[in-house]
């Protein structure tokens, strides 16, 4: 009966999805092509004094939760969580380069426009409130679970620099940058936006 009671104590604390997600969508094609026209286009401003530290941890978003943790059960398949919303089951489609995996330990939470590059094209001079909260943004298309070589393989690196090895990405990964980068109001560089607009020119 005391083993029993233990794996009823566990159930309740399991939660699941079905359905393969993704980052909120952005603006659509057309309107990401107007509101590239509208970033504006400056030289990226000094690294110096850049550290992940600058944009804080992740944050709680209840349930237990951090918003790691609440990412990797929005972008997944059938996720299970244990009592402190660590992922225990479920599958991943890495968007970039199109990989299934079956283990959260083999993903990573990407930020669509990384922080060092939000820090050279505007973040240097926010609060850390703000950069916080950027880091953290789950309203925008700003974090999504991908696999960690295809993360690592992109690093810090700007659109004119990386594009996601996965050619039908392309749509869809310009379009989160230029939807975030419109939102929090960070500038880009001259071949980031003809990077960019090739990219959106595949939509």
């Amino acid at each position: 009966m005391r083993r029993l009671a233990a794996v009823i104590l566990l159930l309740p604390a399991l939660a699941g999805s079905s359905a393969w997600a993704a980052p909120p969508a952005p603006p659509s094609a057309g309107r990401s092509v107007v509101a590239l026209a509208r970033l504006r286009v400056a030289a990226p401003g000094p690294r110096s004094g850049y550290t992940r530290a600058k944009f804080g941890g992740w944050d709680s978003v209840g349930d237990r939760c951090d918003t790691r943790e609440e990412v990797l059960r929005r972008d997944g398949s059938h996720v299970m969580t244990d009592a402190q919303c660590h992922p225990i089951a479920g599958r991943w489609r890495s968007y970039y380069d199109g990989t299934i995996i079956r283990s959260s330990s083999k993903l990573d939470i990407d930020h669509v426009v990384p922080l060092a590059n939000a820090w050279i094209s505007g973040a240097r001079t926010w609060t850390a409130a703000r950069r916080d909260a950027f880091a953290n943004d789950l309203d925008d298309p700003q974090l999504i679970a991908v696999s960690a070589s295809s993360n690592r393989s992109k690093g810090d690196r700007s659109p004119d620099e990386w594009r996601p090895p996965l050619r039908s990405s392309w749509c869809s990964y310009a379009r989160w940058w230029v939807d975030v980068k419109s939102t929090w109001k960070l500038t880009i560089t001259a071949p980031e936006h003809d990077a960019l607009a090739a990219m959106l020119g595949t939509c």
